[in-house]
């Protein structure tokens, strides 16, 4: 069976560095060297990423629809399912395909995001028939037991209570979701509401199924010791049967309003050591053939808070002994316009209030003055060294492509972003900023410790809660400034 210890919410944003890459190059730059891309008639868009240094292979196939897609009322389904897909076909009894990958040496997993749910094993090379015959296998022939969907919907239950129910800062990060979306399903979380959760059947589990787990509707990427002729031939013989389930359906949601006014919330909990403060704004995304706004705040993110040390926010608040930490968080890879959040840790003894007040004069003295050219160079060069580390890694070159073709980009689009980051400039930074950081309709969200008499109720052994009264210390503030969106396992 699927294992559920392998679950953990992980942030859907990878770190901003590790997302960038810039050069020197042309605007449009070719196909990179190594990459090819091919389409089988059935619709399934496939990416070869050639990678000879040692034996292994990355399969990951990437299906373009998540959690942004559910319908009212079935919050969670996209994530069960994904449970669900290790339940077995005729062929394949449950938990046989995770058994089958670790006997040959290999490992396996999926996660589900707001835009996509992916899976991936990385095995030894000779093993790449094996098992992409299994993964065609459950694209069209998924077997859902009438106990199978009970036990495992008491697993994500289960997930949920350990890694949100559990967790100030997780609750945190649904409650600001909740608040900073008046109307687009980014407002819910991924995992999915509990009360809903509850309701999920077998039944919503074979129509979510049957509805978009199509090869038109997925990405194939295959990255590491195989030539694409080889490669090609591998997903003709084993994909190429699966039929499509009808055409693709364009991916039409419910859209957000033009938000006008601030919003501010506070959240206390006893397990809370330290207050922590992070403020989100509605950012644009990245779109096919317009990607040069979200290049800009990528850039101005890492100018912000990429770093403790040379970041805007680090030498203002952090050096200076005003926060603990700071943070300034973006990613462009969604289907719909996403956010842009700044965040800190204020320094022990600094009062809310007056750690706020620093954090906008900080801000202010960017938008007024725009970035030093020296810094702007500095981030570009760590970037760039960054994203030449990244590329070191087949996995992490097939999840860049695989999260950008699942997000409605195109192969030229994920191969021309470094070139356009590359030409970002000063005063493209300095109007993202003042655009962005001068809007009235943000969320300014404080997590923050139980009041003293709420702390004391907390520690008594009668307490049914709190951290102390279950032998647990405090849980302090850790760097995560945004909210979980992405569920694994």
């Amino acid at each position: 069976m699927h294992r559920p210890t392998r679950s953990a919410v992980l942030p859907a944003v990878l770190p901003a560095a590790l997302a960038l890459c810039l050069s020197g190059l042309p605007a449009l730059a070719e196909m990179p060297e190594g990459i090819s891309h091919f389409t089988l008639p059935n619709g399934l868009e496939t990416v070869v990423i050639q990678d000879h240094r040692a034996p292994v292979i990355v399969q990951m196939v990437w299906y373009k629809i998540g959690a942004a897609d559910e319908r009212p009322g079935k919050s969670g389904i996209a994530h069960y399912l994904e449970h669900l897909m290790f339940k077995g076909t005729d062929k394949l009894e449950p938990g046989e395909l995770s058994k089958t990958v670790t006997a040959n040496g290999g490992m396996d997993n999926a996660f589900t995001s707001y835009d996509y749910t992916a899976y991936f094993q990385r095995i030894a090379s000779d093993r790449l028939p094996l098992i992409m015959e299994m993964e065609a296998d459950r694209m069209a022939n998924l077997k859902i037991g009438e106990d199978d969907w009970q036990a495992e919907r008491q697993v994500v239950l289960e997930e949920r209570a350990q890694r949100v129910d559990s967790e100030p800062r997780a609750l945190f990060a649904e409650e600001r979701g909740a608040v900073q979306f008046y109307n687009h399903p980014y407002g819910r979380p991924v995992i999915g509401w509990r009360q809903e959760m509850e309701g999920l059947t077998r039944a919503d589990a074979i129509e979510w199924y049957d509805d978009h787990y199509s090869p038109n509707e997925a990405v194939l990427i295959l990255a590491g010791d195989v030539t694409p002729e080889k490669a090609r031939e591998l997903a003709e013989q084993y994909y190429g049967p699966v039929a499509a389930k009808g055409e693709a359906e364009p991916r039409i949601r419910p859209q957000e309003p033009t938000q006008r006014s601030p919003r501010r919330m506070e959240m206390r909990d006893p397990r809370v050591a330290q207050p922590m403060l992070i403020r989100s704004m509605l950012a644009t995304e990245r779109n096919a053939g317009d990607q040069k706004p979200a290049a800009a705040l990528t850039v101005l993110a890492e100018l912000l808070g990429g770093s403790m040390q040379t970041s805007v926010l680090g030498r203002e608040l952090a050096l200076t002994g005003k926060a603990i930490w700071v943070n300034a968080g973006y990613d462009g890879l969604s289907v719909d316009p996403t956010t842009f959040s700044v965040s800190m840790v204020p320094a022990q003894n600094l009062a809310p209030q007056d750690a706020e007040a620093l954090l906008d004069k900080a801000l202010a003295s960017f938008v007024e003055t725009g970035p030093d050219e020296a810094d702007l160079e500095r981030v570009k060069t760590r970037i760039r060294a960054a994203r030449i580390y990244a590329r070191d890694s087949a996995h992490g070159r097939a999840y860049d492509y695989g999260q950008g073709l699942a997000t409605g980009l195109l192969i030229e689009d994920v191969n021309d972003w470094p070139d356009i980051l590359a030409q970002v400039t000063a005063e493209e930074v300095t109007d993202a900023a003042r655009t962005l950081l001068s809007s009235k309709a943000t969320v300014t969200g404080w997590l923050l410790p139980a009041e003293p008499e709420q702390q004391a109720e907390a520690e008594t052994p009668a307490s049914s809660g709190g951290a102390a009264a279950q032998g647990r210390p405090p849980l302090r503030p850790t760097p995560r400034d945004i909210p979980a969106e992405e569920v694994q396992g």
